[in-house]
């Protein structure tokens, strides 16, 4: 049996915790709140916490079904997951399926053009500098891991995430646009899959319609925010 110890961290969508008596373990705390632009703009919905908790949890259980190693310890309640500590790594890590959002703009190709084939991104995990693209260079350089075969191991994983994700999305009715994950280290020296994949994280259109499912809807102020991300929580209990 689990029990929660101190607050550790808190982010925009979780609080992390220590476990009491197990330091190899944190508690997540999966939050209401919704930000965007590196929280610029602020926002929630009651229960949007339990719905991303509950999303994360299919998702990861399914992540491990087909071979890809987790963080997720135990669903310790509905909103709370039970995680292997891990030295997370200081990259976010984009895959990107179909053109979206700030990169279709960047490279003023239209929005929903889909891609030859994923396109992986390094992002530099720092709010203070909002986040900046960065090569695998600059993450060598910036010593987020030591050496250039971490980085391949990366996004070999990665890359085995897009292929797992984008199956379970287009039986579940949904088009996996992008999505952005984090990893860390284990204990045991493992690359490890961390945070969440949920609605927050990833671009979802609805197959057919390409209504939008995700953080987009608050973006933008298209309105149905708790609507989207209750059925994408639907769809994935029914096709998974």
């Amino acid at each position: 049996m689990y029990t929660q110890g101190d607050l550790l961290y808190e982010g925009k969508a979780k609080k992390i915790y220590s476990v009491n008596d197990n330091e190899d373990l944190v508690w997540l705390e999966y939050k209401d709140s919704l930000t965007a632009f590196n929280a610029l703009k602020k926002g929630s919905f009651d229960g949007k916490g339990l719905v991303n908790a509950q999303i994360t949890a299919l998702i990861y259980d399914h992540f491990e079904k087909q071979g890809i190693q987790t963080h997720i310890v135990k669903i310790q309640s509905p909103r709370d997951h039970i995680c292997e500590r891990l030295k997370m790594i200081d990259l976010e890590v984009v895959v990107r399926n179909t053109l979206a959002g700030s990169t279709a703009k960047k490279f003023q190709i239209e929005e929903g053009t889909a891609l030859e084939k994923p396109l992986l991104e390094f992002f530099y995990k720092k709010d203070e500098l909002q986040d900046p693209f960065i090569s695998d260079d600059q993450a060598l350089m910036l010593k987020t891991v030591e050496k250039q075969s971490h980085l391949d191991e990366i996004k070999l994983k990665a890359l085995k995430v897009n292929d797992v994700l984008f199956e379970l999305m287009d039986k579940s009715g949904i088009r996996l646009i992008d999505f952005k994950i984090e990893f860390g280290w284990s204990k045991d020296g493992k690359i490890v899959l961390g945070d969440e994949v949920t609605p927050d994280s990833c671009r979802l259109w609805e197959k057919g319609s390409d209504e939008k499912l995700d953080k987009d809807r608050f973006r933008r102020d298209l309105g149905k925010v708790e609507e989207s991300y209750q059925k994408v929580l639907k769809s994935l209990k029914e096709n998974i």
